[in-house]
């Protein structure tokens, strides 16, 4: 074979990973400017909407005047717990997914969110810790026991841990704790009284204190989560295989654990129980990426904060002067997307 002939067969393989690396660039940068965009309209729009001009003020002249104050004290802190919950969110479900094999898993589906819910609210009422760097390690706690409980019950009888088992299992595990959730408030209105938006899922917060309390779980859990990114990859593959390949499964499993817990029990502690998120964003991102775990990861960390500060944002417009919490917008938009994929997976097993 001639030189020439060698470099054109060399140009034809190289071609088209570059041409494939040029568009999921491309469409990561779509996706970027959708998270500018929202990010703008979180601050510009709720009860009052307010001009981009006042914002832009706010931010490079602040003068104290009301609008002013609303900018920088509830918008932006509101705006940023948005991003960093769904980053946590997003790449929680990227990481479920990927270790479980499982297509329908997500933090919300398989009962996560709701075991960190269920702690936090034994925490609140039976305990009276009502700050979040008190009751958040309680997050973390009913993240890592349901995670286990779920797992174990998907688990038992012929077959092991179907994706449909898994997800049946999340989903009674999940209705029995957020039974319990809402009915132990009736018990101690009083110490929850300041919480009814948090069971709700809700973005609406006061100040950066929550914000920078938050940051360090997400960003340590958002290290460990594209730490694993890779042999993730091969985990996917299944676990004999990924031995073979050298990938140590029992530690990256166990490293996956830590992020998910550190994550979803650090957004759940903050924002409360958004469902949802992390199934669809993961869904989305590996239709446009293909199957490779490290650019699905990538791509969830952006559109999981655009789905959720837009689902905000379509609250505070929809029941004007009052505000709908960003997790019964998910909530609508998930469970008819959740319907369709459990359909689509049964008969793609038939």
């Amino acid at each position: 074979m001639s030189g020439g002939t060698v470099e054109t067969v060399a140009a034809r393989e190289v071609l088209p990973h570059a041409h494939r690396g040029a568009v999921l660039s491309a469409g990561l940068g779509i996706t970027l400017v959708a998270l500018v965009a929202v990010c703008v309209a979180s601050i510009a729009v709720g009860a009052k909407d307010l001009p981009l001009s006042t914002v832009w003020h706010a931010l490079s002249a602040y003068d104290g005047s009301v609008d002013h104050m609303i900018v920088r004290s509830y918008r932006i802190p509101r705006t940023l717990l948005g991003v960093l919950a769904g980053v946590a969110l997003g790449a929680g479900g990227t990481l479920i997914q990927a270790m479980t094999r499982n297509p329908l898993a997500d933090p919300g589906v398989l009962g996560v969110n709701a075991g960190a819910a269920f702690a936090v609210t034994i925490a609140v009422g039976v305990f009276g810790l009502t700050g979040f760097s008190s009751y958040v390690w309680f997050a973390f706690l009913g993240a890592v026991v349901v995670t286990v409980v779920v797992y174990r019950l998907g688990s038992l009888g012929r077959g092991g841990a179907t994706p449909i088992r898994l997800t049946l299992a999340g989903i009674a595990v999940g209705a029995v704790l957020s039974g319990v959730n809402r009915g132990l408030p009736l018990l101690n209105a009083k110490a929850f009284d300041t919480m009814r938006a948090w069971h709700a899922g809700s973005l609406s917060v006061q100040g950066m204190d929550i914000v920078l309390a938050l940051a360090p779980f997400v960003l340590t859990g958002l290290a460990l989560a594209v730490w694993v990114a890779r042999s993730l990859n091969a985990v996917a593959l299944g676990d004999d295989l990924a031995a073979a390949l050298g990938v140590h499964v029992a530690r990256t499993r166990a490293l996956g654990v830590v992020a998910l817990t550190l994550l979803c029990g650090a957004a759940t502690a903050a924002a409360g129980p958004i469902g949802f998120v992390g199934l669809m964003v993961p869904h989305v991102a590996r239709w446009i990426v293909g199957p490779d775990q490290r650019w699905i990861l990538v791509h969830s960390l952006v559109g999981a904060p655009v789905l959720l500060l837009a689902s905000d944002v379509v609250g505070r417009i929809v029941v004007r002067p009052d505000e709908m919490p960003a997790g019964v917008v998910t909530a609508f938009l998930g469970a008819p997307v959740l319907v369709w994929l459990v359909r689509r997976e049964q008969a793609a097993g038939l």
